[in-house]
């Protein structure tokens, strides 16, 4: 009831990569008998590009010991999940004045917001990054100096505001009463360049081999032969990447061959297409792995993996005479975008 009651002049409006849909609404300083005013409005055509651009205006006043108004978001459904991202950015127009962006953590109402405070260009598009390691806990413009961190992996609903108020007293030095308006084109999660890895999985080499039109399945591996038989496990592992894959989130996904306790040292072949069969040690996986998160070239990339060495000779070290350590990074360069293996289940060309 207290929610339907504030938000006002409620409206879709996309938010960059945060999310499909978000529903807006106007709360202002009426909570505390003040009488400013504010609106969320979609404009079709109001981007730099004439696409649609989210428009957060109004007039505000600090009649009634007012001041402050704002657009926020209805709680999320599912909370958002930006813990592999650094910060937002905003794509907005300024008009000189300073604005906030809150970004909350819980379903209560009236409860802690984390915030930034921003400065725009009158008469300028721009993009504002607020990193996370910014954001203030804030409590009706009061620091809260008790409150937990920030959760980045929590986010239940966002907040711009335009207010007489910083925080602890101090006053917005580009605060002017009357009418005022922000158009924002997206707000989307940003990661910090250079843009390395979020999340390295490890799947299966054969992953795509079970549904493959033509393939001969006797001269594939166990895994491959039986997979209905392991309640189709290679085809879970597949749709396991998939959602990956479209998460947006930077990744790398490792299919190794069969794996074995050999020790890490052999030499590796890194192949695309899910074609190869083989064996690799246990820990070699491992250590790829941990140099895949520190690799740009690695971002993006879907790959299998084995070890030269056949499955009929074991792999042992000479302590006297160990092998050298790998520079992984040769070779996710030479590993390209879009090859899944997918390809042949869906009739369409490997990017070359």
């Amino acid at each position: 009831m207290f929610l339907s009651s504030l938000i006002q002049h409620v409206g879709h409006f996309d938010v960059g990569n945060l999310c499909g849909k978000f529903v807006w609404g106007a709360l202002d300083d009426v909570v505390m008998g003040g009488v400013s005013e504010s609106a969320f409005q979609i404009q079709p055509t109001g981007s730099e590009t004439g696409e649609a651009t989210g428009l957060f205006k109004g007039t505000v006043s600090t009649s009634n010991n007012g001041g402050f108004t704002s657009i926020r978001t209805k709680n999320f459904t599912v909370p958002e999940d930006l813990s592999a991202y650094d910060g937002v950015e905003l794509r907005v127009k300024g008009d000189g004045r300073r604005y906030k962006l809150i970004i909350r953590t819980s379903y209560e109402w009236d409860t802690i917001g984390y915030t930034a405070s921003f400065d725009t260009t009158k008469g300028e598009w721009q993009s504002v990054r607020i990193p996370f390691s910014s954001l203030i806990p804030v409590f009706r413009a009061r620091t809260a100096t008790d409150a937990p961190p920030f959760d980045a992996s929590n986010i239940t609903a966002l907040q711009l505001m335009f207010s007489k108020f910083e925080y602890d007293g101090k006053l917005n030095p580009t605060f002017a009463e009357g009418q005022f308006e922000l158009p924002f084109s997206s707000i989307r999660a940003y990661i910090n360049e250079p843009i390395t890895p979020r999340f390295v999985h490890v799947s299966s080499a054969g992953v795509t081999r079970p549904e493959r039109p033509g393939l001969d399945l006797s001269k594939q591996p166990p895994a491959v032969r039986m997979n209905k038989e392991l309640g189709s496990i290679l085809t879970y592992k597949l749709k396991g990447e998939d959602l990956i894959r479209e998460s947006g989130v930077p990744y790398t996904i490792v299919r190794p061959c069969a794996l074995t306790e050999e020790p890490a040292g052999a030499d590796l072949i890194f192949e695309q297409g899910d074609n190869i069969t083989g064996k690799i040690s246990r820990e070699e996986v491992a250590r790829l792995c941990v140099a895949a998160l520190a690799s740009p070239s690695a971002v993006g990339k879907t790959f299998e993996v084995k070890s030269t060495v056949p499955f009929s000779e074991p792999f042992v070290i000479d302590p006297s005479n160990p092998p050298p350590e790998k520079d992984y990074e040769v070779y996710f360069k030479e590993l390209k975008d879009g090859i899944t293996g997918k390809e042949a289940l869906e009739g369409t060309p490997a990017l070359v």
